[in-house]
């Protein structure tokens, strides 16, 4: 598709859950956007005013349209453009490494398009150094020099699908250049739309910024969910415990347990850290590895729990019914990057149960290429199931009349079903 304009202020370089938030931001800020992506299908939605990520509505694209606002599939829109920000998916590898082929393909396509005075900036998760090590040498391949020709900088993103209150404009944005002149360009740049941007000495610092922000919160996750399994065993209620110790004013942050951690951030950027520090250094990042092993095992420990119940009523987990509530990673949105929902499905169809589901936000749900029955009715689906497991505490479900559910584990706490024998949190 080549209905670009020649000369666009940035090109955003990924129209997913990081690009096209900040596109839009750009364009609400009066910058003439144009959104590069692979996917012609992506593409020719946006074209056409349609959105595919939950925090964007199909009203709010077609008022970035009407700014000037175009998605397209060609590189050459690059040409010309005063900055190109790659906004690009990082996952791992088999082997748990960083998977950098979507943004070493982002960066070579930049780099055969790059003209002075172009500021170029990073945003994908990545482990410290790669903007100096892997994208500075790919863009100086055109001859262009990072820091004399053209600005280069990384900016973690900091996008939380679904919150309501901090978006692009009004998250602080982390910014590192590879040279003082690097980082006042991109500083320059964000300071168009974002309220707030906070240097680092450079790029490695704004990258580890970006992995010490998710391997705190995995840290401490994998901390109450431990703390959630040996509580159960000593009969306390761990979720009284939090709401008691949040009560202090300082030195104390609320986390909270569950059947696993999802998204992109949680259970993959804190691998990149762990991998950098063995590749460099030699040795294993001890705390993010055992956080890893807490957090992955959540999902076995919640059909444990599901077994216990089950068994408390007479009933086998092979000749059981399951109803799962809520099969995205988070709350009132429709993502499902790394759900525990998939992890827990596949090992309660391991043991013969029957598996169906309910998600208002996914109308059809698949594990291991396997579909998942969906069930229409809450109400009538709670009480065919011999257990309903809460995975995901959507507004729906903290709402809804749980009277007639036979047996539920509630792995979220969210529910106002009246405890009872066969009721139980996680």
């Amino acid at each position: 598709m080549h209905n670009t304009p020649p000369t666009p202020d940035v090109v955003v370089v990924g129209m997913g859950y990081v690009g096209l938030p900040l596109a839009r931001e750009a364009s609400r800020a009066g910058l003439l956007v144009v959104g590069l992506d692979l996917d012609a299908d992506v593409v020719a939605g946006l074209n056409d005013g349609r959105s595919h990520v939950d925090d964007i509505s199909d009203a709010d694209v077609t008022r970035m349209r009407e700014a000037g606002f175009v998605a397209t599939t060609d590189p050459a829109v690059q040409a010309g453009a005063g900055a190109i920000v790659i906004c690009v998916p990082t996952p791992l590898t088999a082997d748990g490494g960083p998977d950098l082929a979507a943004v070493n393909g982002a960066v070579a396509a930049a780099a055969r398009h790059l003209r002075p005075g172009t500021l170029v900036v990073l945003e994908s998760t990545t482990y410290p150094g790669t903007t100096d090590e892997v994208v500075k040498p790919v863009l100086e391949g055109s001859g262009l020099r990072a820091g004399v020709d053209f600005h280069l900088a990384f900016s973690p993103e900091r996008v939380d699908p679904g919150n309501p209150v901090f978006g692009v404009a009004n998250t602080p944005k982390v910014v590192g250049g590879v040279t003082p002149a690097c980082g006042d360009a991109a500083a320059a740049f964000y300071g168009k739309f974002v309220d707030t941007v906070v240097r680092t000495r450079g790029t490695r610092e704004a990258e580890m910024a970006k992995l010490l922000e998710n391997t705190y919160r995995h840290v401490n996750i994998a901390l109450v969910n431990e703390m959630a399994i040996f509580c159960h065993e000593l009969g306390i209620d761990l979720w009284d415990v939090i709401k008691a110790a949040k009560t202090k004013p300082f030195g104390f942050q609320a986390f909270y347990p569950g059947p696993g951690v999802g998204g992109h951030c949680i259970p993959i950027d804190p691998n990149y850290l762990s991998h950098r520090v063995k590749g460099a250094l030699g040795y294993p990042f001890r705390f993010v590895e055992l956080a890893q092993e807490i957090n992955a095992r959540m999902p076995d420990y919640v059909v444990r729990r599901a077994m216990d119940l089950l068994n408390e009523q007479g009933l086998a987990l092979s000749r059981a019914k399951v109803l799962l509530l809520g099969v995205t990673y988070k709350a009132d949105i429709a993502d499902q990057r790394e759900s525990p929902a998939q992890p827990v499905c596949r090992k309660l169809r391991k043991m013969g149960a029957e598996v169906s589901y309910h998600d208002p936000f996914i109308e059809t749900w698949e594990v291991d290429g396997r579909p998942v029955a969906r069930a229409a009715d809450l109400r009538s689906a709670l009480a065919e199931a011999d257990l309903t497991i809460l995975l995901t505490a959507h507004t729906d479900y903290r709402a809804a009349d749980f009277s007639s559910v036979r047996s539920l584990l509630d792995t979220r706490n969210a529910t106002a079903a009246p405890r009872r024998h066969a009721i139980a949190i996680l």
